[in-house]
């Protein structure tokens, strides 16, 4: 990690000439590149051979009174834009963070947290088409997180326009569809800070929606509010990581055929060798559910595809070495009906190979 010392920056000032009390802080740059080979034993994947590049640049800094403000800015494969936060970290109210959609805030921090030794279980190599709960981290946010309780903590997101696109000061995004205004409320239980117990948590969130045209006719079949939520558990014994969870979206719709639902759970497992050597094992599920159509099972106990069910599965064994700033991921991934399709090009099976070096 490079640090650039000492620039000074006030995450309050709108131009130079505002006159302003901060503290000069810092800001430190950070990064990595990774080179991957990646197979599909079940369709032609070209050139396996990928690369991606990328910077994170974070400030920090103190106000009047010992509040700390801090900055981040990613910067993704080619210096494409990724996400930027600004955060306020108060003496007794806790922290107030503005996220431009990265997808993590509010319950989109919690999507897959299940423990592994590189990637999520769907995430390694294998594109999956997956759909999963991002409630106001889909968009521009305001998050407040609660001061730490005996290691628990609420929090609370915000975004007056759920689904538009992320925008620069002095504009106002996209109309972003039928979605209005969202929040997430999602409580983080860690009472145990010995490791005896498991770490719970729970959240929710709702978006409006829009039913009605101009004319106050429901062309759009709706009669709820677009709603997710989230539980699930971590738990820690000495090398060894357990979780599992469970994941709802429901899309309000009343129109047949449409989706009504997404339903993933997932679990993995993790251990540290030592402290450079890690092995886990991880499973993803997602059942998408339509509007109109039967949940009874087919014969032979599998999901009738005709009627209602579209499931994913997907399972990954992953192992990683590091060797200071640099390491070394594995993965063996196996996927069933990837993006909610049956057929032989949607089960996919492959291997990935990264070598990754961080400054």
């Amino acid at each position: 990690m490079k640090k650039l010392t000492k620039v000074g920056f006030s995450a309050l000032c709108g131009s130079l000439a505002a006159v302003c009390a901060a503290n000069a802080g810092e800001m430190t740059i950070s990064g990595g590149a990774t080179v991957t080979h990646t197979s599909n034993t079940t369709s032609v994947t070209g050139n396996p051979i990928g690369m991606n590049t990328g910077l994170t640049f974070d400030g920090s800094g103190e106000l009047d009174g010992g509040q700390a403000v801090a900055y981040s800015l990613a910067l993704a494969d080619g210096a494409a834009y990724s996400n930027a936060n600004i955060t306020l970290t108060t003496n007794s109210l806790g922290s107030f963070k503005i996220d431009q959609g990265g997808g993590g805030g509010g319950i989109g921090a919690y999507d897959d947290v299940t423990p592994t030794a590189w990637e999520e279980s769907w995430g390694a190599g294998l594109g999956l088409g997956l759909d999963l709960a991002k409630g106001v981290g889909s968009s521009t946010n305001v998050t407040w997180t609660s001061p730490s309780m005996i290691g628990s903590k609420l929090i609370l997101g915000w975004t007056p326009r759920q689904g538009g696109t992320t925008t620069a000061d002095k504009a106002a995004s996209g109309d972003g569809g039928a979605k209005g205004s969202a929040y997430d409320i999602l409580l983080d239980l860690n009472t145990d800070q010995a490791g005896h117990m498991p770490n719970i948590f729970i959240g929710g969130s709702r978006s409006e929606l829009s039913a009605e045209d101009g004319n106050g006719a429901n062309t759009q079949n709706r009669n709820n509010d677009h709603e997710e939520v989230v539980v699930g558990f971590k738990y820690s014994i000495g090398p060894l990581a357990l979780g599992a969870q469970t994941t709802g979206e429901f899309t309000g719709s009343q129109k047949g055929g449409e989706t009504e639902y997404y339903h993933n759970r997932g679990w993995g497992a993790s251990f540290n060798i030592n402290d450079n050597l890690s092995i886990s094992y991880g499973e993803y599920n997602s059942r998408r559910g339509f509007v109109g159509k039967s949940v009874d099972a087919g014969a032979g106990g599998d999901w009738d595809t005709t009627r209602d069910m579209r499931e994913i599965e997907s399972r990954s064994i992953q192992l990683a070495y590091t060797m200071g700033g640099a390491s070394i991921k594995i993965a063996s991934n196996e996927v069933d009906d990837a993006s909610y399709t049956s057929g032989t090009t949607t089960d996919l099976e492959g291997t990935t190979v990264a070598l990754t070096l961080a400054f």
